[in-house]
């Protein structure tokens, strides 16, 4: 019998597999294969990766693992056996372990996947800025009336209409963002690895990601949506954050690895960045006497953008396709490129 490892039961209720996911895997795979499902919780935050003595007893001899990354210890144990892998996140960096890379399996995730309801995190932070809510909710923790603050011009307040927009990433997610804020008026601007790629209907330029500092200047707001690569470290630094128009704002839904926290820190308590909405940090829960807790101007999202009631109505059918296409012999979808980081 090939053996299947079906590894996604996670601590955290909305990310774990349901019975009648686990129930529709099983009977994708059919015939012919022994479907081993782990009940031992795994990490789903960030990319996965951690695992369970569990999961790595059961990849021995396996030809196919579905779980939240593959941690180390199951590509160890389904070495000479592993032809496919598959990611629950969307985030692939602690998967591509030297471990993994000496299975010679394939890999997929989940990307995409969480584009529908990170655009709408997105376009609602973006709102949150352009609306002022950043003096609003200070405002309210004081049981201040700022009627007259917002009417008198001190606290900037901004139509959707008109807006620059820039996004940095067009893929799954950054598409889903700039299809929102094409259709709310927006003027969207981006920069990706292949510029050239088909891009959203109504996005105005699309550049490469040496003309970052280029789309910050375009930008009244500044949306990250990139992978985490060894190329996007910090790659919104000082630099991209000092060719803001004064007054601009940033939105950080990817990984807190690709902005420069000290930079951004810097450039509110200057005015250059008017105020963020962060739902990403380079250290994961935040510590509790970071600064941006107590920042008037920023809000904290405790890395929540892709939550949604429809996770598993989409993972399950991409998993369900990804198995046909297994069977046949057929180019799956979302592969990661190893080389690439995503």
């Amino acid at each position: 019998m090939r053996r299947v490892v079906v590894d996604l039961v996670s601590p955290r209720p909305l990310w774990s597999i349901t019975p009648e996911a686990a129930s529709t895997i099983r009977r994708a795979f059919g015939r012919g294969f022994d479907v081993v499902e782990i009940n031992s919780a795994t990490s789903s935050d960030g990319d996965g990766g951690a695992g369970s003595p569990e999961a790595a007893t059961a990849a021995r001899g396996a030809e196919v693992y579905l779980g939240y990354g593959v941690p180390p210890a199951v590509a160890v144990a389904a070495l000479g056996s592993l032809k496919w892998a598959h990611s629950a996140a969307a985030g692939v960096r602690a998967t591509i372990t030297p471990e993994f890379l000496a299975t010679g399996a394939v890999l997929t995730n989940a990307k995409g996947l969480h584009a529908e309801p990170m655009g709408d995190w997105a376009v609602a932070s973006i709102g949150f800025c352009l609306r002022g809510f950043h003096y609003a909710v200070a405002a309210q923790r004081d049981a201040r009336w700022t009627k007259d603050e917002f009417t008198d011009g001190s606290v900037p307040v901004r139509e959707f209409g008109g807006t620059s927009v820039g996004i940095v990433g067009l893929g799954g997610i950054g598409s889903a963002v700039a299809r929102r804020c094409v259709a709310l008026g927006m003027d969207v601007r981006a920069v990706r690895r292949r510029p050239r790629a088909p891009r959203p209907r109504g996005v105005t330029w699309v550049g490469a990601p040496r003309h970052l500092v280029r789309l910050a200047t375009r930008s009244d707001v500044l949306v990250i949506a990139a992978p985490d690569t060894g190329a996007t470290r910090r790659v919104v630094n000082d630099a991209v954050l000092r060719a803001l128009p004064r007054g601009a704002y940033v939105v950080s839904m990817a990984r807190g690895s690709l902005l420069d926290e000290q930079a951004l820190l810097m450039h509110l308590e200057s005015g250059q960045v008017a105020g963020c909405v962060l739902d990403v940090f380079s250290a994961e829960p935040l510590p509790q006497d970071h600064v941006f807790w107590r920042h008037p101007r920023v809000l904290v999202s405790p890395h929540v953008s892709a939550v949604s009631d429809r996770f598993w109505e989409r993972e399950t059918a991409l998993l369900v396709d990804n198995i046909r296409r297994y069977r046949r012999g057929a180019r799956l979808k979302n592969l990661v490129d190893l080389d690439a980081g995503y």
